[in-house]
């Protein structure tokens, strides 16, 4: 048995594409353990104009029918064997839900990572659109799918609501763990809470950050906010902090990245991630990995381990009051030394042991590729 992804684009990790990274990632490391692994995506061009891999790479052309399978792509299909399976990235992709039907018509078994394209919220974007194009394609596409890989709880229970199955298996995906020495800031004058990730205020909550944390800053004055990342809504955001008269402690400190980005994270004490809508924040995980207890909301899809792991705290929903109760419940615990120390330890622990590439290609394997 071999498997083989099929995506839109190259796989291309150089890109701003998540979904191409992602699936450079997992053939990478499948490849490296020795699993017969390909790639296989659909371009507008096929051009060889992506780095060296591992894994073996077929393009192919895309054609001006957005639900037209190329047909090259067709025979590489019927050349394989009948013990392939197909790994499909994405949702609501035109060529997709007629590769579902190509695939499932010649006994081919497919399995479907959507990469949040069935989270609650994306399932309620364009909702009438969505259930009309759901009834006429994607509903074949997964009914016909061995397997629903999902990344997050909202994606499972939003798939849920359309589609109530019981092919949903939950596996996040890996992460490369960087060995660390563990440190604790010994300033213990000012608590830090930082953010890093795109400046999207309502898809990551940064109006319910700035809100809250300029609340919790009247009662605890010995606080400051550091907000990694870049947008076209940073005037916006910057507009929104000087609003709540907050712009002396709340630092936009713009895109970082590499070593430099890396180093502001360590200098933080807790890290705060209040997204509505994720697929799975790698901040986050980078975070923890750095031994920063995280706040974060449901919506992102990792509280379910920050929970397990007593990582930080895991807000149910996007809510100011809850995320200020947060802070004020950090300030509590960073207070306590031997307190704050062991929540830092299992930010680490959760890193290595959810995110460990070996389990997780395990169970790709079992639950996902196997019957």
């Amino acid at each position: 048995m071999g498997v083989i992804h099929l995506i839109l684009g190259k796989a291309n990790p150089e890109k701003m594409n998540g979904v191409n990274k992602v699936v450079y990632n997992i053939a990478t490391k499948q490849a490296e353990n020795n699993f017969p692994v390909e790639v296989w995506g659909i371009s507008e061009n096929t051009d060889v104009n992506y780095p060296e891999r591992l894994f073996t790479t077929k393009i192919f052309k895309s054609n001006s029918n957005p639900f037209s399978i190329p047909e090259d792509l067709k025979k590489e299909i019927l050349k394989t064997n009948s013990s392939t399976v197909f790994h499909l990235h994405g949702g609501w992709i035109p060529v997709f839900s007629s590769l579902g039907k190509f695939l499932h018509k010649n006994k081919r078994k497919y399995v479907i990572t959507p990469h949040g394209a069935y989270n609650t919220v994306a399932m309620e974007k364009s909702k009438f659109r969505k259930k009309v194009y759901f009834n006429l394609f994607e509903k074949n596409f997964i009914k016909n799918a061995s397997k629903i890989h999902c990344i997050g709880e909202s994606e499972v229970d939003g798939l849920q609501t359309v589609f109530p199955n019981t092919k949903n298996v939950l596996i996040p995906y890996g992460f490369e763990n960087l060995k660390e020495d563990f440190q604790i800031n010994s300033d213990k004058k000012e608590i830090i809470f930082g953010f890093v990730g795109r400046l999207d205020i309502h898809t990551k909550g940064l109006d319910l950050l700035v809100e809250s944390f300029a609340t919790f800053n009247k009662t605890y004055p010995n606080s400051k906010f550091w907000i990694i990342g870049d947008s076209n809504e940073k005037y916006e955001l910057q507009k929104l902090i000087e609003i709540h008269k907050i712009a002396d402690k709340i630092e936009l400190l713009g895109s970082k990245f590499g070593e430099e980005k890396n180093n502001l994270i360590k200098k933080m004490d807790v890290f705060v991630h209040p997204s509505r809508n994720e697929g799975l924040p790698v901040s986050v995980i980078e975070a923890a990995n750095f031994a920063k207890p995280c706040i974060v909301t449901k919506n992102t899809n990792i509280g379910y381990l920050i929970e397990e792991y007593n990582a930080g705290i895991n807000i149910p929903f996007p809510d100011s009051k809850l995320l200020e109760q947060a802070f004020i419940d950090f300030y509590d615990i960073w207070n306590d030394q031997n307190q704050y120390e062991k929540i830092c330890r299992n930010a680490i622990k959760m890193v290595e042991e959810a995110f460990d590439w070996n389990k997780i290609l395990q169970r790709m394997n079992t639950e996902l590729y196997t019957e």
